[in-house]
């Protein structure tokens, strides 16, 4: 069974730590709150921005000689975490698509009912330029640019997942700040056990994919915010 990655062992001064502190909350709470009261202005910008803001933060990891680089990428006992990852699956996504089934039935595959084309256009391109832009940032940025600030697994675990559900009360609506939420935990989880933003990725695009084609990707798109 994999194990969470080990308990960082960084010194900073206080200085340093109230310095990580005031950054962390202006990315990760100021931001998203200025982006939710301005939401009629860069509702149209969500991508372009996402995809700018992980291009900073991985020129800022591959410049940072403390970076494993091959974490973006590899894939390490990958057999293991695709097996813990489906059965999670399985079990959560069964449990989702019973809550939309009694709660908005209306809504049950909608997207690729209405338009099948545009579906089929995201379920491919949405895990490559949201997906993976999105764990770039939340997962292996945070955890490695805070891991002084956030000294325990756990610790990188609750703040990851707090911030990727805080990053969507832009889309103005109750269930995609709860869903993410709980999904950034998942996703966190994955990523401290595998140091991999690939599979955390796989396992987002995963869960992404499946909420669109349940059909309430509608509360998780631009038009959500109006």
């Amino acid at each position: 069974m994999s194990v969470l990655e080990p308990e960082a062992t960084t010194q900073i001064t206080r200085w340093k730590r109230v310095y990580l502190g005031v950054e962390f909350a202006v990315l990760f709470l100021v931001v998203p709150v200025g982006l939710f009261v301005f939401r009629r202005t860069f509702g149209n910008m969500i991508i372009p921005s996402l995809v700018v803001l992980a291009l900073g933060c991985t020129a800022f990891l591959l410049f940072d000689a403390s970076f494993e680089r091959r974490k973006l990428w590899h894939l390490p006992n990958w057999k293991n975490h695709l097996r813990r990852i489906c059965r999670s699956f399985l079990i959560w996504g069964s449990a989702l698509a019973l809550l939309v089934v009694l709660w908005q039935p209306e809504l049950l595959l909608g997207f690729p009912r209405r338009n099948f084309s545009m579906w089929l256009f995201v379920m491919v391109f949405y895990p490559v330029f949201s997906v993976y832009p999105q764990e770039i940032i939340f997962r292996t940025f945070l955890f490695h640019r805070y891991r002084a600030l956030l000294p325990t697994p756990r610790a990188r675990i609750v703040a990851s997942g707090v911030a990727f559900g805080l990053a969507h009360v832009f889309f103005n609506n109750w269930l995609a700040p709860v869903l993410t939420l709980f999904g950034g935990l998942l996703f966190a989880r994955t990523y401290a056990r595998s140091q991999s933003t690939l599979l955390a990725s796989l396992e987002h695009g995963l869960w992404g994919d499946f909420i669109f084609t349940l059909g309430i990707g509608v509360y998780f798109y631009g038009g959500a915010i109006q």
